[in-house]
């Protein structure tokens, strides 16, 4: 996956290369290999209907959230499953969430929540590998799953970068601020393009964009590099690589495909919108303090300004924090789960996910850009010996608003401990059948693997209790 390094943290660029190594004739060429630029192989598309969303946001709670301090509380059950928090009315009547969202709670009436989401997996990388591509991780129930087949499915990222592309050289798919892994640095499997191959990969972007001086390095021409000067050195390139096609005999086609590629590096570097959407002084200061001053706040706040740029699909992951442990880090609250999410998880997200909803609400585009909000799993219906709740795939919670979304739902139930769905069961793939039809993508567009066999974009079915 493309990694723009963050100047403010390594400055370096992929691969370890340096700014002014990276602006060399090899430089370009290298990145473009690295973003890639493979169109994809769909192949069919039925009727659909018009598309909503423009652009989707996925807001991913690395660890699992609980539902029940969330979406679906259980105020009549025993404390040892309720927790030690109450809950809140929302904007819907009837419709009550934990007392930790406020302002999450005054906006409901442009959500839809799943509340009978299950995976019935409760490890972290098997569970969420079926929540990233949509397709179950075989086996389930397999803790720091290793990359590659058979689980190489492409992320859904990744099927949107194959049938998509962002406008003036931006990409179609786009991840920050950083990948998602277990503890030991393992990376989960379902994050890439898997068997489509790296040419879609989602573009990775690793940042600290609540850092003073932020910027990311290879978007914007350093001052001794102005954009004729790096045209010359693109034609320069080209008339270099027709000597090369020339005399490759050897993999005929290869050419076009990296000059594809190295036309697509070049583009997002002359692009001023595309060099303007990382600027996040831009921002009044009051609304970068809406979403809050920390790695995951301004990290939405950079979706919201990647979403206005065109990016397709811009997925946010939740990184670990100064000060979290091995034993309960993120939102894997294993221990001391009440203290955790009163002080810093729930304050976090409830003022970045509410200041995302109102600030893409007050600029018109709500209603073309749909975001999801999901985790992993959810977590047990009875605290544990330590205070914390451990991990449970079997039924769990998401949030779906705006992008077409039907505002004002909520579809399905959990049982009376919050431990299994009651009704209206979904799996990720609705899920995802549900994004990809509300972005205009068919979900039974079909993509060919590299052997050739057809496979549908998705295998659920759209939750149409949840459309507009």
């Amino acid at each position: 996956m493309l990694e723009f390094r963050d100047s403010s943290a390594g400055k370096m660029l992929c691969d370890q290369l340096g700014r002014r190594a990276w602006l060399r004739l090899g430089g370009v060429s290298a990145l473009a290999g690295a973003m890639g630029g493979l169109p994809g192989s769909a192949v069919r598309a039925g009727p659909i209907r018009a598309a909503r969303a423009k652009s989707v946001i996925v807001l991913f709670h690395l660890g699992g959230p609980p539902q029940h301090e969330t979406w679906d509380p259980k105020p009549e059950a025993p404390e040892e499953v309720r927790g030690s928090f109450g809950t809140i009315a929302t904007s819907l009547p009837g419709y009550r969430v934990g007392e930790l969202m406020p302002k999450t709670a005054k906006l409901m009436q442009h959500i839809a929540v799943l509340r009978a989401l299950s995976t019935n997996d409760n490890a972290h990388s098997s569970s969420g590998y079926w929540m990233i591509t949509g397709v179950p991780h075989s086996p389930t129930n397999v803790e720091n799953a290793k990359l590659g087949a058979p689980n190489d499915w492409p992320s859904v990222g990744a099927l949107v970068r194959s049938v998509t592309k962002g406008p003036g050289g931006m990409p179609g798919s786009l991840t920050l601020p950083e990948h998602i892994w277990n503890t030991g640095g393992i990376p989960w499997p379902g994050q890439d393009g898997g068997f489509l191959g790296r040419g879609v990969d989602p573009w990775l972007l690793p940042c600290m964009p609540h850092q003073a001086g932020f910027s990311v390095g290879g978007v914007s021409l350093p001052v001794e590099v102005p954009v004729d000067r790096l045209n010359t050195r693109a034609e320069l390139s080209r008339s270099l690589d027709r000597v090369e096609r020339g005399l490759d005999s050897f993999a005929p086609g290869a050419w076009g495909v990296q000059g594809q590629q190295a036309r697509t590096a070049l583009d997002l570097v002359r692009s001023g919108a595309a060099r303007r959407a990382f600027k996040l002084e831009e921002e009044p200061e009051a609304l970068r303090a809406r979403y809050g001053d920390n790695r995951w706040g301004q990290s939405v706040l950079l979706a919201r300004r990647l979403a206005q740029a065109g990016v397709p699909f811009i997925q946010v992951n939740w990184c670990r924090m100064p000060g979290d442990t091995d034993d309960s880090p993120a939102w894997d609250t294993h221990n001391k789960n009440a203290q955790r999410l009163k002080s810093p998880l729930m304050p976090i997200m409830d003022a970045a996910y509410s200041a995302l909803l109102e600030d893409l609400q007050q600029r018109g585009m709500l209603d073309e850009t749909l975001v999801l909000w999901c985790g992993e799993f959810g977590r047990t219906p009875r605290h544990n010996q330590g205070g914390g709740r451990d991990h449970w795939g079997h039924v769990f919670s998401a949030a779906l608003a705006g992008g077409g979304i039907k505002g004002g739902v909520v579809h399905g139930a959990s049982d009376k401990l919050g431990g299994h769905p009651k009704d209206g069961k979904v799996e990720p793939q609705d899920m995802w059948a549900t994004v990809l039809e509300r972005m205009g993508i068919n979900p039974e567009t079909e993509f060919r693997d590299p052997q050739n066999r057809p496979f549908p974009i998705s295998r659920g079915k759209v939750i149409e209790a949840v459309i507009a």
